[in-house]
């Protein structure tokens, strides 16, 4: 029983839990973590190390080398929008003889930011942006929509644009003429939205997610309105927003 003891509890010193968050976390929507341990032992291995989160339900790693490394994945499932703690980490191991178990807890005191659950709504907005989903394509010419027509040169297009296996069949540069692409903006009304404040707060996350990486995306919260602008970033902020609503 000594000796059992005794290799239990070396098994399970001096090793140090990490836990790595996805990008993003959404309430109500399980998340997988990589939850890796480190082995700051020099000469001796741990073996059957088991990691425990309080909103998961953990992950058995065989073997963590000295003084090495070795990572798992847990799903963890957060109820609320917000700031919000893991709590702690659980270490444990029945090693050497699977009669007792031995464990260590590790606060942790990092914070995660968690994005409002997802709730599939439809645009809703000022203006024209209640009837334009997507991307609409203008008549005037551009650079960047469908190609719709093979014209003459007339010196001010870029080379670039010069369709040279036509032209070469015949005497005379002919160009290709792009339509222009132009997504429209969505700003969306949080109060507009169906359901309760929550409900809307949901409707609005699916919008933004939905929609900032293809057009402008803007809010209106109340009596504020955040700009429409496109990209992953303005995405994010937008999510923040939301999901920081009413918990100050």
């Amino acid at each position: 029983m000594s000796v059992t003891g005794l290799a239990g509890m070396l098994n399970i010193k001096r090793l140090t839990p990490e836990l790595l968050p996805p990008a993003e976390l959404f309430a109500g929507m399980p998340a997988t973590f990589r939850l890796r341990v480190h082995n700051t032992k020099r000469l001796l291995p741990s073996f059957l190390i088991r990691l425990e989160c309080p909103l998961g339900q953990g992950a058995t790693i065989p073997l963590v080398s000295a003084a090495g490394s070795a990572e798992g994945h847990i799903a963890l499932t957060f109820p609320d929008r917000g700031w919000t703690g893991i709590g702690a980490i659980t270490i444990s191991s029945p090693f050497p003889v699977n009669f007792f178990t031995r464990w260590w807890t590790f606060p942790t005191e990092e914070n995660l930011l968690v994005f409002p659950h997802l709730i599939q709504g439809h645009p809703s907005g000022d203006g024209q942006e209640r009837q334009h989903r997507g991307t609409t394509v203008r008549g005037n010419r551009g650079q960047d929509g469908e190609l719709e027509h093979i014209g003459e040169y007339s010196g001010s297009e870029p080379l670039r644009m010069i369709h040279w296996k036509l032209s070469a069949r015949g005497d005379e540069l002919l160009v290709k003429e792009f339509g222009r692409q132009a997504a429209q903006p969505l700003v969306i009304d949080l109060d507009s939205l169906p359901g309760n404040r929550e409900e809307r707060i949901s409707r609005a996350a699916w919008l933004v997610r939905r929609w900032s990486g293809e057009r402008p995306v803007g809010l209106r919260l109340d009596n504020r309105i955040i700009p429409a602008e496109a990209g992953h970033r303005h995405g994010t902020i937008l999510l923040t927003e939301l999901a920081l609503l009413g918990k100050e």
